[in-house]
């Protein structure tokens, strides 16, 4: 089916409606996952510009819907039936928060170059209570975010005063966080602390982390949870949020992570075929809005564990 060239303007009964709900309406033909994706495709246009998906109208608004080509109907039909076997297991949820167990690459929200289904659009299809939910409408709820290779908790704000709540604990660091990473190498003690700033690589793709204070600070503390030939298992607390953080730390410490084809030395060479990376968000403590400490665990998961054992056999 062919997308047609409409130009629509938002008048004052549309105004404060999402624009992808809006063409909705005006286009009957096409479901809201399809018209998602034609917004972050580029086809549509807000006053002459590309837009989010998630974008609030206001009256005078123009709305331009370009003429499709074969190849992006194409690709659209391909990211409806990915969008389909995407599935979010849902650790916890009540009227304010929801932690969810994201899975690894899984995009969290829209970023530049990429066109797929992200978390923030299954969320939303489950709870678009949220679209309105914090200060930036591409993440609406999102208090924090992990790579795309990365798996594991996430808390997901569902009200304003949650957000909030969330927001001042993730500022005063009373959030905690664990993760479990497989690493190549052994470090020298069995614990420690990893101090070193992260600023912009030169490349600009990557972070940098740095033995010097050019840059942010940042800090990540690790635990050896178990060694093999090769290899350290550990439990790693970051103290701050930067990032890339864990990754670019570990690998500037001499310690690169499993499967991590970004962060790691050129002339590494991989003992372990993965295709993800190991690096998991295992566990996730934060205040409830009733200042109750909330706190959820979850065991690797089962690429990770299997790999795990076959290192232990």
């Amino acid at each position: 089916m062919s997308i047609p060239k409409q130009k629509f303007e938002v008048n004052k009964e549309n105004s404060g409606q999402r624009l992808d709900k809006f063409l909705v309406s005006q286009l009957p033909d096409f479901s809201r996952s399809q018209i998602q994706k034609m917004i972050k495709a580029g086809q549509v246009l807000l006053n002459g510009q590309p837009t989010a998906v998630h974008h609030f109208l206001k009256e005078g608004d123009t709305v331009d819907v370009k003429e499709s080509l074969p190849r992006l109907e194409k690709w659209m039909d391909h990211e409806d039936k990915k969008a389909q076997s995407v599935e979010l297991p849902i650790v916890y949820n009540d009227s304010n928060f929801l932690v969810v167990n994201k899975q690894a690459g899984l995009l969290v929200h829209e970023a530049p170059g990429h066109q797929e289904t992200t978390l923030v659009d299954i969320l939303l299809e489950k709870y678009p209570e949220i679209a309105k939910i914090g200060e930036d409408p591409i993440r609406p709820g999102m208090m924090h975010r992990l790579d795309r290779e990365v798996s594991g908790l996430m808390v997901i704000a569902k009200t304003q005063a949650a957000f909030d709540h969330l927001k001042s604990q993730f500022k005063q660091r009373k959030v905690k966080k664990e993760y479990t990473a497989l690493v190549y190498g052994q470090p020298a003690k069995p614990e420690g602390e990893i101090e070193f700033a992260i600023d912009r690589s030169v490349k600009g793709f990557k972070m940098a982390a740095k033995p010097s204070n050019e840059g942010k600070k940042a800090i990540t503390k690790f635990e050896v949870l178990e060694k093999f030939k090769n290899f350290s298992l550990l439990k790693l607390m970051p103290e701050t949020g930067r990032t890339h953080q864990i990754r670019a730390h570990l690998n500037a410490y001499g310690l690169p992570i499993v499967g991590d084809q970004v962060y790691k030395p050129k002339k590494l060479k991989e003992k372990i075929k993965l295709d993800r990376i190991f690096l998991e968000a295992n566990y996730l403590g934060f205040y409830d809005l009733n200042n109750n400490w909330k706190e959820f665990k979850i065991p690797l998961s089962s690429k990770l564990g299997n790999l795990l054992n076959d290192l232990k056999s």
